[in-house]
């Protein structure tokens, strides 16, 4: 079977520095994976590749079988790919309600002109939508009033508004509090049992990648290290002393 995301030996250089060393990895229909590593290890270089910011230097990278390598990033978009970077990109001037809308328009749009009076995605469903992005009864609130933690997900579930198949998020709980760490884990794993949307997640916070209980990639110099679940990367001798901050016993 065809994976839905599959990358061989991708790399990428700037000049002399080479940020992604043949990356290798390939991801299913519906599979959740965290990638995890040090600052500077090439995870959002790497998310940069996927998403059609940057085009590789060598190496092959397939969505659905299809070359994506070099593709624009609203093509790749286009293609079911959706990103939500480390900052919140939403529009705080707007209402909860109107910063939906704006995906929801930019699908429709490309229908043609009357594709944008027929934005039922969410339709009548649209409470239950908030709801399961943790926004439940705060539609017509301004953005811009939010919490930190709350416009991460509103930016989630601007995403998933897009109806992507695979979702890209850059560490979703930066900034958060302990509870809305937890939150998000939550709102994730409830996302993924509902919709069944695959997605890679870079992320710092171990407790939330443990609660995620999902694979885990590790990063470092560009490279994956290991691949593995929590109780096998977190043993992995290499992982505590350069990730982890332990050093291994002599």
């Amino acid at each position: 079977m065809t994976a839905l995301l599959e990358l061989d030996n991708v790399a990428k250089r700037f000049g002399g520095i080479e940020a992604v060393a043949g990356v290798s990895l390939a991801l299913g229909e519906g599979e959740l994976l965290c990638i995890i590593g040090p600052n500077g290890c090439g995870k959002t270089t790497l998310f940069n590749l996927i998403s059609g910011a940057f085009a590789p230097t060598s190496g092959a990278m397939r969505y659905e079988g299809r070359n994506i390598a070099g593709l624009a990033t609203w093509r790749v978009a286009r293609l079911g790919i959706g990103r939500k970077f480390q900052v919140p990109g939403i529009y705080p001037e707007l209402t909860v309600r109107q910063n939906f809308d704006v995906p929801l328009f930019a699908k429709a749009g490309r229908r043609g002109l009357l594709g944008l009076f027929d934005r039922g995605e969410t339709g009548g469903n649209f409470g239950e939508f908030l709801a399961m992005v943790r926004l439940d009864g705060k539609a017509d609130r301004p953005a811009g009033e939010l919490s930190h933690g709350e416009k991460q997900w509103l930016e989630i579930g601007m995403v998933l508004a897009s109806r992507p198949r695979l979702m890209l998020l850059d560490e979703p709980t930066a900034g958060m509090t302990m509870g809305e760490t937890e939150a998000t884990a939550d709102l994730l794993l409830d996302i993924h049992k509902r919709t069944g949307i695959a997605a890679i997640v870079i992320e710092h916070d171990m407790g939330f990648v443990r609660r995620l209980g999902c694979p885990i990639a590790v990063m470092m110099r560009g490279a994956i290290l290991c691949r593995g679940g929590y109780e096998e990367v977190s043993a992995n001798p290499e992982v505590r002393e350069a990730y982890l901050g332990e050093r291994a016993p002599c």
